[in-house]
């Protein structure tokens, strides 16, 4: 029962007589799950969580007492306190203020309503309401089950939820790919954010529901487990329930409709993970004649096997992912795993499968893409954005390396498309970033000769030019090196990298005098400029 009920409105009935309201006015729809009375100085033993508290004030031996009384309530989860009148009059002032203080609801209890009476009263409401609670929860899992079976999918499941308890919630997946939304969608962002708190909590093992606070707004997360009822901890594939609020504080038929909800969730997952298992196979048999340098006229018919409704796919490119610091077995499964949710819910599915030191994902398409374009294609930008979960620190600490190809549109340019791909995650393992992907635009940049120098090489080449300069600003106070690079930012413009340094063009001008003489070059050469250019990407 709430609160309210005992002061009786429209909703809740008449109430009951003698009891008023003195603090907590905003807090009056809270759970009322159990009674109990006490005049213990100290009843945390006794005190279990959703308690409505009556005193009849036998520990209060002076204004000191109030706080301490009151803090024992509140840490232990008592709902709210109910002070009777009939031994001390008026209920006291500083009971009411460590009330505020406390956010604890405070009624007085006049002298003519008894404490059993009272009692009574919300024992029979609360045995009333877990009565009708339990015709509601068996409403609530046929309709649900009806609508899982009747093909709704999970996003009609979940809006099935909010509209019945009014509440939102999500499906989400621990790249922060939202699957499935009972509500609103959810941010990018903020997805990624309760990604990383899963990821943190599930590490920690916390207990379940994680409950965290982001942008103002407060949710529960609840892992969703497998069908047979386990959640595998080293599982990257897990998904989870995000719920807006905390399910702690749900009545209890509520909180049986959210284990249902989980149940129907981990169907739903399990379901996706089957169709991925067939995918798996095709990409399987695709690699595997790509490998022994089959006709392409027999990979192109592989293809439309795996895609028969793929009349309009125009091109195809290859995404590769590899995983640092793991065991091989372990960091190719997640590697596939990984490289399944960031490519989801697209118009056609990925073929994804593990393959050498990690995985590879054959990604379909349609229209007619730039090759030559210098902006990142869309499936690099949807990688970047559905992997950002994996740059926080929760993410256990691996590493992940993805290359992705320019799109090809005949089956005889698929196997130049896998090793390009494979060459630019060759590149995104030169970087130091968490999560790395480099799409095909930056193979035709410095990026990939670099990247292709032996780290000696280029240890030694980028000495030869900086170490000079770095020695000097370190002795100096002075940023040489800074400015050189500001200076090759803005082309070589005297007016403009002095204006960017907020500095007079003859004090630019000395600096760069200072710069040649340290390195012996001339900033007025192509050649040296190239060289300082590489020098400083080289960093």
């Amino acid at each position: 029962m709430r609160l309210r009920a005992l002061l009786g409105d429209g909703m809740t009935g008449v109430g009951i007589p003698g009891i008023r309201l003195l603090v907590g006015e905003e807090e009056l729809d809270r759970s009322v799950r159990a009674v109990m009375t006490t005049d213990l100085h100290d009843p945390s033993r006794y005190l279990t969580a959703g308690a409505l508290v009556l005193t009849g004030m036998g520990w209060r031996a002076g204004p000191e007492d109030s706080d301490r009384f009151v803090r024992v309530l509140t840490a232990h989860g008592a709902t709210a306190l109910a002070a009777g009148q009939a031994e001390i009059g008026d209920i006291p002032v500083d009971l009411m203020r460590a009330c505020e203080r406390h956010h604890l609801p405070l009624f007085a209890v006049e002298e003519e309503l008894s404490f059993a009476h009272l009692t009574e009263f919300v024992i029979r409401r609360i045995s009333a309401e877990r009565a009708t609670d339990l015709t509601a929860v068996v409403d609530r899992h046929r309709r649900l089950v009806q609508a899982a079976a009747g093909g709704a999918g999970l996003d009609g499941v979940l809006g099935l939820i909010a509209a019945d308890i009014d509440i939102h919630c999500w499906v989400l997946s621990l790249t922060g790919r939202q699957a499935a939304a009972g509500g609103p969608d959810l941010a990018p962002g903020l997805r990624v954010k309760m990604a990383r708190a899963h990821f943190a909590a599930r590490e920690r093992k916390a207990g379940v529901p994680y409950r965290h606070r982001v942008d103002g707004r407060s949710f529960s997360l609840l892992p969703v487990p497998e069908a047979g009822g386990s959640v595998d901890l080293d599982t990257w594939g897990d998904w989870f329930l995000a719920v807006e609020d905390d399910v702690t504080d749900w009545p209890d038929r509520h909180q049986a409709l959210l284990g249902e909800l989980v149940r129907l969730v981990s169907v739903g997952r399990d379901r996706v993970e089957d169709r991925r298992r067939r995918t798996r196979r095709l990409s399987e048999d695709v690699l595997n004649l790509l490998a022994a340098g089959a006709d392409p006229v027999e990979v192109a018919a592989r293809l439309r096997v795996a895609e028969p409704d793929g009349a309009d796919r125009t091109h195809w490119r290859f995404v590769t992912a590899t995983i640092a610091d793991l065991p091989s077995r372990d960091a190719r499964r997640l590697a596939r795993v990984l490289l399944e949710e960031a490519l989801a819910d697209q118009p056609s599915d990925a073929l994804v499968s593990e393959t050498g030191p990690g995985a590879v994902a054959l990604v379909p398409g349609e229209g007619s893409p730039d090759r030559d374009g210098t902006e990142p294609d869309s499936t690099t930008r949807l990688l970047r954005e559905r992997l950002a979960a994996l740059e926080g620190p929760a993410a256990g600490g691996v590493r992940v390396r993805i290359g992705v190809s320019a799109p090809v549109a005949r089956a005889d340019g698929l196997r130049g498309a896998l090793e390009e791909a494979w060459h630019a995650g060759r590149i995104a393992g030169t970087r130091s970033g968490r999560v790395e992907v480099v799409g095909h635009a930056e193979l035709a940049s410095h990026v990939a000769l670099l990247a292709a120098v032996p780290e000696d090489v280029r240890r030694a080449f980028r000495g030869r030019l900086l170490e000079p300069l770095r020695a000097y600003d370190a002795s100096h106070q002075a940023d040489l090196a800074g400015t050189l690079e500001v200076f090759l930012d803005c082309d070589g413009s005297w007016t403009r990298c002095a204006a960017r340094l907020h500095v007079h063009v003859n004090t630019l001008r000395y600096r760069i005098g200072r710069i040649e003489e340290l390195t012996g070059r001339r900033l007025a050469r192509l050649e040296d400029k190239v060289d300082f250019f590489l020098a400083l990407k080289l960093r």
